[in-house]
């Protein structure tokens, strides 16, 4: 066990943990940039804090100044993230920190982004301001775990759910519900932090899914709705092609029928022609790559026993959710058995439960 000291001391980590948790809380709702968090510190007080904005922008240095109310003169910034140093889309949040009078800058790790990595330290320093990385850098690594699978793959990073019974079905015919509602709040709040759900055209023909976020007062956030239909089976009265608007469903096929694909088109839908694998299925990695330009960047899977399989066995899910319910489903009927338990095991090897006893259902996060 290492002994080594950080030389930060309990304050310093306090106030970068407030930081943590503000990024935590606007995480998957950012868009295409890092949900970072900011507190700025003057005499031992904190007087002003800032998130990154909804869809990326304003970054959460930039809106920390604007919201302090005190001269900023030889504050303290404590930020999740290296700020980043360039013109895109906003200017440099250096140039912001400069010219307020920041006199120190704490920050937690380095941008992956090669446009900015390493680079602000040198900005700033050379400024006359003290600037000090680490601070909490495990915490913050975890906290940008899907940034990092972003930058570092130009891949969505992907989160899947599964409902199971006791016995291990997850669909026994005539059964609605596997899991509590306590539960269910949960899987909404998953679509909540997620920009994209993707399911399969069966799962979709036998559930009839909505496929939003039901969450009081979160509605507006439910993800894009991504369906897997290779031969474009997917029913016309169904409730995702009646519930079409604002570009929120996309549809991946192999399909040739010109006038189901000029319908759909019609209906607002985006099509998207796919290639097949030697096994005449899609190739997954290939679908994740085009929903990365797509602009997905969090994608939650609501998928059956094969595409969960397959995507475990391929390691292109990156956090699993298993609800396991106390209830026993019936075998007499037409049923499901989920298969993957031993993919599941063997590839994921970090796991934890974040509720022994959730109205009698045991959730497990399983991560690479």
């Amino acid at each position: 066990m290492s002994t080594k000291k950080d030389n930060f001391s309990p304050e310093d980590k306090n106030y970068m943990k407030l930081a943590i948790n503000l990024a935590i809380t606007r995480k998957g709702l950012t868009g295409e940039n890092p949900s970072v968090g900011c507190v700025i510190v003057k005499n031992n007080q904190i007087i002003s804090i800032g998130q990154t904005g909804f869809d990326g922008r304003p970054h959460a240095e930039s809106n920390a100044i604007n919201n302090s109310l005190q001269n900023l003169s030889g504050a303290k910034m404590y930020v999740t993230l290296e700020p980043c140093n360039h013109y895109g889309k906003t200017p440099p949040c250096t140039n912001k920190i400069i010219s307020s009078g920041i006199g120190e800058v704490y920050y937690s790790i380095d941008d992956i982004d090669n446009k900015v990595k390493k680079k602000s330290f040198k900005i700033l320093s050379k400024n006359k301001i003290k600037v000090r990385k680490g601070l909490l850098k495990k915490q913050a690594t975890d906290l940008y775990d899907s940034y990092i699978i972003n930058r570092k793959y130009k891949l969505p990073y992907v989160t899947a759910k599964i409902a199971i019974s006791k016995n291990n079905l997850i669909y026994s015919e005539n059964v609605k519900r596997i899991t509590s509602h306590t539960s269910d709040k949960l899987s909404h709040y998953l679509r909540f932090k997620n920009d994209g759900l993707m399911i399969s055209s069966n799962t979709l023909n036998i559930d009839n899914p909505k496929l939003n976020c039901r969450l009081n007062g979160y509605e507006k956030y439910s993800p894009k709705r991504i369906i897997l239909d290779k031969n474009l089976n997917i029913g016309m009265n169904t409730y995702i092609i009646k519930s079409v608007k604002n570009n929120n469903t996309i549809i991946f096929h192999y399909s040739s029928n010109r006038s189901k694909i000029q319908n759909l088109k019609k209906r607002g839908i985006t099509l998207i022609k796919s290639k097949l694998n030697t096994k005449k299925k899609f190739d997954i990695k290939i679908i994740l790559k085009k929903l990365f330009s797509q602009g997905i960047r969090n994608l939650l899977v609501e998928g059956g026993d094969k595409i969960t399989k397959n995507m475990l066995k391929n390691r292109l899910i990156d956090q699993f959710y298993m609800f396991r319910s106390s209830k026993i489903l019936s075998k007499n009927k037409k049923h499901v058995i989920f298969t993957s338990n031993d993919v599941l095991n063997k590839n994921y090897k970090f796991k934890s439960t974040i509720s022994s006893k959730l109205a009698k259902d045991k959730i497990t996060i399983y991560k690479r």
